[in-house]
Parts: C-alpha cells; sequence; structure tokens
C-alpha cells in the first residue's frame, strides 16, 4: 500500500514542523528519503517478484545470503541479513518447514548451527532471482545505468562509513548520556 503522503507533501509538512529549529536538512533529507525509497522498494518486491513464491523480504533476503555463502552459520546470516537471531529462527523454521533450508550442528562446535539452502531451496532461488532483478531493473527505471551505479556507490559509502565508525560513535554517545533504564519493550543491547 503506498504511503498516504506523497514524498513532497512530506517535505514540506516537515518544513513548517520544523521551521527555524536549527538541523542539517540536508543530512534529514538524505536519511528521510532512504528510508522512505527503503520502505517503497521493499514493498513493491514483496508484492511483485516474491508474491509468487510467498516470501516476506525478510525470508527471501536470508535465502539470498546462504544461497551466495552456500553454508553459513546461523549468527552470520543474521547479521548479513540484517535481523536479529530471535527473527531469523522464526524465518528458518518457516524455510525447514517448506523444505527450502535446513540447519545441521557446527562440526567444530557444538553450540552452533550452520544454515544451508535444500535442492528445492536451490532451485527456488535460481528461478526466483531473475524475475527478482526484472523488479530491481523495474525499481531503479527512472535512472540511466551510470545513475544506478553512482546510487549503489553512494549507498556503499554510507554502508562503510557506518560500519568503520558507527559502533564508535555510539559508544560515545552512550558515555556523553546513558539511555535511562527500560520499562518494557526491548531489550537494548550493548
Amino acid at each position: 500500500m503506498p504511503a498516504h503522503y506523497s514524498l513532497s507533501e512530506t517535505e514540506e509538512a516537515v518544513k513548517r514542523r520544523l521551521g527555524p529549529i536549527p538541523v542539517r536538512r540536508e543530512a534529514l533529507a538524505a536519511v528521510s528519503n532512504l528510508y522512505r525509497a527503503a520502505a517503497a522498494v521493499r514493498q513493491h518486491l514483496e508484492n511483485s517478484a516474491l508474491r509468487s513464491a510467498d516470501l516476506t523480504w525478510s525470508a527471501f533476503v536470508v535465502l539470498w545470503v546462504v544461497w551466495i555463502w552456500e553454508e553459513i552459520e546461523t549468527r552470520y546470516a543474521a547479521a548479513e541479513a540484517g535481523i536479529s537471531k530471535g527473527t531469523l529462527t522464526g524465518i528458518i523454521k518457516t524455510l525447514e518447514s517448506r523444505g527450502l533450508a535446513e540447519r545441521r550442528q557446527h562440526p567444530d562446535d557444538g553450540r552452533l548451527a550452520l544454515l544451508r539452502l535444500t535442492p528445492e531451496g536451490l532451485a527456488l532461488m535460481e528461478k526466483l532471482f531473475p524475475a527478482f532483478n526484472d523488479e530491481e531493473s523495474f525499481v531503479v527505471g527512472a535512472l540511466d545505468a551510470e545513475e544506478s551505479l553512482h546510487l549503489a556507490d553512494t549507498l556503499r559509502r554510507i554502508v562503510t562509513h557506518l560500519e568503520e565508525h558507527g559502533e564508535e560513535r555510539r559508544e560515545n554517545l552512550r558515555r556523553e548520556s546513558p539511555a535511562p533504564p527500560r520499562r518494557g519493550g526491548r531489550r537494548r543491547s550493548g
């Protein structure tokens, strides 16, 4: 379902709300549009390419990660997919029940589990990915090839910056202003 307000309507409402508040508006615009674009892309792909396979975005990303790495520890699969280990557990149960993935105990450390695709999972990805890529091409259809590569490079730089400096930044922020104790909801990590 599309957002209730258009992107331009939302940007105008933000301008009105922020008024003279001193913020870096270019950073706000970049991150806000990145989030909105990611949500729109995810929704489009779930309702197009992934619909016929009855897969959620997260399940597809897990299948993709395992397909690319062939066999991977579950903790690394969760990190690569950008989901929690608990979320991964639920996705794995669903994929296993559908015969698409299987877990096995790590041969060197019984506390760890390895994840791999079954032959059915491999066949699904080989069939599904070309259709998924067609929709990726549709998503960036307003861009030419050079613009698509520039966008990919720009996003790669954001991810690399966060990988290299994000943890240090978060640690400094926690030192300067410790978070209040949680009253409920998710448990705070690190």
